[in-house]
């Protein structure tokens, strides 16, 4: 068995954050898609009571975390329903406007195509061979109509290249994942295979990432 950190031929080319900056990531609540494990993709679901409870929860960890710092910062969020809702909580929670803070396309989760609404267990079944060939090669695997790993990574490759000032963004679960591989420059094929919990902040500064 090859290991994975022995071929810097599948690692990606790190990107820095300018010196000083950190990055708050919150992967948005859970909706009853993620319940039932359905692919969401760009299908546009909106959160569920725990869902809720888990940006309030996030909210009041920034909240006692960062105090009156939370003023200088950068929002920025997916305009999906799930991510919008979530960083109103959260901005709710910090005791600051709700609804006054960016939204970027390029924030999106990753489009899965046909495989949007579908739920994990049954794709041997619904799709056999791209289910064989995501296993595959999860990295370059592109369902119809959606995006591939190596495409996702561009799109939040530039949006990383935006961040001037301490952020704090609410997006998806392979979003949290790209960055991470960004950010840290790690290998391909252990990129899809970071957790992306929905109950707590990552945050990430020069060339380091810890769970809150």
């Amino acid at each position: 068995m090859t290991d994975i950190s022995s071929d810097p031929s599948m690692r990606l080319s790190r990107l820095l954050l300018p010196t000083g900056v950190t990055l708050y990531f919150v992967r948005h609540g859970e909706t009853d898609w993620n319940k039932a494990q359905r692919y969401q993709g760009q299908t546009d679901i909106a959160l569920n009571d725990t869902g809720r409870g888990q940006a309030a929860r996030n909210g009041r960890l920034l909240k006692e975390l960062l105090g009156p710092r939370i003023a200088e910062f950068d929002f920025v969020a997916s305009p999906l329903l799930r991510t919008a809702e979530t960083m109103q909580i959260i901005r709710r929670e910090l005791g600051v406007p709700h609804d006054t803070f960016r939204r970027d396309d390029r924030l999106m989760e990753q489009h899965f195509g046909h495989w949007e609404g579908v739920v994990w267990g049954d794709l041997k079944t619904v799709d056999p061979v791209g289910f064989e060939a995501r296993q595959a090669d999860t990295w370059n695997w592109t369902p119809r109509g959606g995006e591939s790993y190596a495409m996702l990574i561009e799109r939040v490759g530039a949006w990383l290249q935006t961040v001037r000032r301490d952020t704090l963004t609410v997006s998806h679960g392979n979003i949290s994942r790209s960055v991470r591989g960004l950010l840290l420059g790690l290998d391909t094929r252990a990129i899809p295979k970071l957790e992306v919990p929905q109950d707590k902040v990552l945050r990430l500064a020069e060339g380091s990432a810890e769970w809150l």
